[in-house]
């Protein structure tokens, strides 16, 4: 084994065994919780219903997540359903938490009788943000990588050792693109955070609408590069999905500005 191999395990108590990958993750949604509270204050909103709706989120699109991925892997896990419940090693689809997350942010909004839009705007930033973060959870477990490269061409990209070298898997070096993602996700955020939220002609649902569609655009090409994409076919799943989210963002957008006003 690589002797700077970074074990998805950090650490143990007992028989139990706590994952970098299930750290990386609450950390991700706690971050993302404070910000969208300090965001729902400035807009004067009860950061509280925040904090509500993420309770109802999480379990909607951790299943979302698994339930997608499984769909797609299902050869394999209708012999081994005992592994859909260990989300922990890994498995779950972004566009299966994203699905999850809106169908609990429509009811959630409906309950409480405030605007499904104001709230996804308020929640955009911290949904890429929290993205960012969790990918470094794939690359503790060594996955969402791309094909074999040379050691060489890690190093041509600055990259630290440790980086490099959890890279190498049995022997051979993949590109990493788990982090390609997670910066093309920290620049969506800057985007939207510093200075995209602060224009004043937006309408509501335009923040969001814009971070899904940038994450999509990122996504598609990035997808190109996996060698673990769930396919429908000879198709990449995830690329499919990112051009329809791209096309649906665009055409809310277009009719909510342009055919509704007239």
């Amino acid at each position: 084994m690589n002797s700077s191999y970074l074990s998805p395990i950090a650490f143990k108590l007992g028989p139990l065994k706590v994952h970098w990958y299930g750290i990386i993750m609450a950390s991700a949604v706690l971050i993302g919780l404070i910000l969208a509270s300090n965001e729902a204050k400035r807009k004067k909103i009860n950061p509280d219903l925040i904090l509500d709706l993420v309770i109802w989120a999480i379990p909607f699109a951790i299943i979302g997540a698994r339930t997608y991925y499984v769909i797609f892997e299902w050869d394999y896990y209708k012999y081994n359903p005992s592994q859909i419940i260990k989300i922990w090693q890994g498995g779950i689809a972004i566009h299966g938490a994203l699905i999850g997350s809106i169908i609990a942010a429509i009811i959630f909004t409906k309950k409480h009788k405030i605007r499904f839009w104001e709230v996804a705007d308020i929640a955009a930033p911290s949904l890429i943000l929290g993205q960012a973060i969790g990918r470094w959870g794939n690359f503790m477990n060594q996955e969402a990588h791309g094909g074999p490269v040379s050691r060489s061409f890690l190093e041509s990209l600055h990259l630290p050792k440790w980086i490099i070298e959890q890279m190498n898997i049995n022997g051979t070096y993949y590109h990493p693109t788990f982090l390609y993602e997670s910066i093309w996700n920290l620049m969506i955020f800057s985007f939207l955070f510093f200075f995209w939220k602060k224009r004043d002609f937006l309408k509501d649902g335009e923040i969001f609408l814009t971070y899904i569609s940038l994450y999509s655009i990122g996504r598609f090409f990035i997808e190109g590069m996996r060698t673990d994409s769930l396919m429908i076919g000879p198709l990449r799943m995830a690329q499919l999905i990112s051009i329809f989210i791209i096309i649906v963002s665009i055409a809310i957008s277009y009719y909510r500005r342009i055919l509704k006003k007239s």
